[in-house]
């Protein structure tokens, strides 16, 4: 495929790159009208000169030619039952590089805007939010259109069309309810069972400290057992700050127990960090804990996921980048699930200020089930019906369907009762499919 722009930039060969790899094809950029011309591969003429009618033509929006980041003039509209922006002429009624280059980039918290209560870029701020998109992985869905638009227009260009992947992937935040915690914490908590006069917790609490009955955390086994029935390849991520506080209530990472866990997870799938809040403000903390969870695993630390998925661009990004993580699981919402870059396949982080393309590859979550339970205060019966959901949209444009889970809605504690069952059912549902 040659892409002809009379103006070559990072920008456009970022989205371009995308692009490329999204349709299974190699992709060639130039700014030579008769190399363009003369090529024999499928052409796109990306420029405000309509060259021949063989050609496809998308006329450029300026956005992929400017060198600034500035506050963008957006005018969603629709057609064909699609939501589309920056609209412009050609064999396309939008400009597609600019519009998924806008999203990827997250060019909007770029922008000044409001934050949340834990200091995070608010998704009502979010045109996706705004325009009514935010459940579905709008950009998946353009290509998809894209493809058929590209096939019509050259019957010989072959489209190598992706399949659908489940990835399930999980945050041990707490990795215990009651084992393997300081006596602090436990004596702290068993005093406020005692003034609330909550006799039944305060009895489970001994039973599992004194071995009689599993702690209700501990859904390893049971976790591991659905990954061998479904052949998943999960991925984990580990919370390991040094101290505890108010949004970090892990088991410390010198505990014995932990560290066997770490251990064998890390034997079986790919582990990552789970930076702590703390470490969030704190650039030689994260270093620490990614030092302590390579010395445990004895492998370095590539893949990491925000704790609270509280990140800021590109500041995060930027650390995550300097300390050698390849891959990130952050981008989504802490407090609504949905597709936060309008895109359900892995893509590379675009460092707007500095116009490049780095080496960081983010995979973007659609649902997590704190976001149903905490936030939108859903039953687990709508919390299984919200999965189900994204899977259709996911598996409609054969993207990449990322979930996060916590072992604590997994294990058997009453407050989580009936989301185990939800997930073992929602997993087996999409798994029978895939056979």
């Amino acid at each position: 495929m040659t892409v002809y722009s009379p103006s070559i930039t990072s920008r456009l060969r970022y989205i371009c790159g995308f692009v490329a790899n999204e349709l299974g094809h190699s992709l060639t950029l130039t700014d030579n009208k008769e190399e363009f011309r003369n090529a024999s591969s499928p052409r796109i003429n990306y420029s405000p000169e309509h060259i021949e009618e063989a050609n496809f033509w998308i006329k450029p929006h300026p956005l992929l030619f400017e060198k600034t980041i500035t506050q963008q003039h957006i005018e969603c509209f629709e057609k064909n039952g699609h939501t589309l922006f920056f609209k412009t002429e050609g064999d396309l009624p939008f400009d597609i590089f600019a519009a998924a280059f806008y999203l990827l980039s997250r060019y909007e918290e770029w922008l000044p805007h409001q934050k949340d209560i834990y200091g995070r870029y608010a998704y009502e701020n979010s045109l996706a939010f705004k325009e009514g998109f935010l459940n579905i992985p709008l950009i998946n869905d353009w290509l998809q259109h894209f493809k058929d638009s590209l096939r019509g227009k050259t019957p010989s260009f072959t489209i190598h069309d992706s399949r659908f992947t489940f990835l399930p992937t999980y945050d041990i935040d707490e990795a215990f309810s009651f084992r393997h915690k300081e006596w602090k914490r436990n004596t702290g908590a068993t005093v406020k069972d005692l003034i609330k006069g909550n006799w039944k917790r305060l009895k489970f609490r001994r039973d599992v400290l004194n071995n009689k009955t599993k702690d209700p955390f501990d859904s390893y086994e049971w976790m591991n057992a659905l990954h061998q029935r479904f052949q998943l390849r999960p991925r984990y991520f580990f919370l390991l700050a040094e101290r505890t506080g108010q949004y970090d209530r892990n088991i410390l990472p010198g505990q014995q127990a932990l560290r066997a866990i770490i251990k064998d997870h890390a034997g079986k799938y790919v582990v990552g960090i789970h930076p702590s809040w703390q470490s969030g403000d704190d650039a030689g903390l994260f270093s620490k804990e990614i030092e302590t969870l390579s010395t445990i695993t004895g492998k370095a630390v590539v893949s990491s996921r925000q704790h609270f998925i509280r990140f800021t661009i590109p500041q995060t990004y930027r650390q995550l980048i300097l300390v050698g993580i390849k891959e990130d699981y952050s981008m989504g919402y802490g407090s609504i699930n949905g597709f936060r870059a309008s895109v359900a396949s892995p893509f590379y982080w675009y460092d707007l200020e500095k116009e490049e393309q780095t080496s960081l590859l983010l995979y973007p979550f659609c649902y997590m089930e704190a976001n149903s339970f905490f936030e939108q205060k859903f039953s687990p019966q709508q919390a299984l019906e919200e999965m189900r959901h994204y899977h259709k949209v996911v598996k409609a444009v054969n993207g990449t369907m990322i979930t996060i889970w916590h072992n604590t809605f997994l294990g058997t504690d009453p407050l989580f009762e009936g989301w185990r069952e939800v997930y073992e059912q929602f997993v087996k549902g999409i798994m029978d499919q895939e056979v």
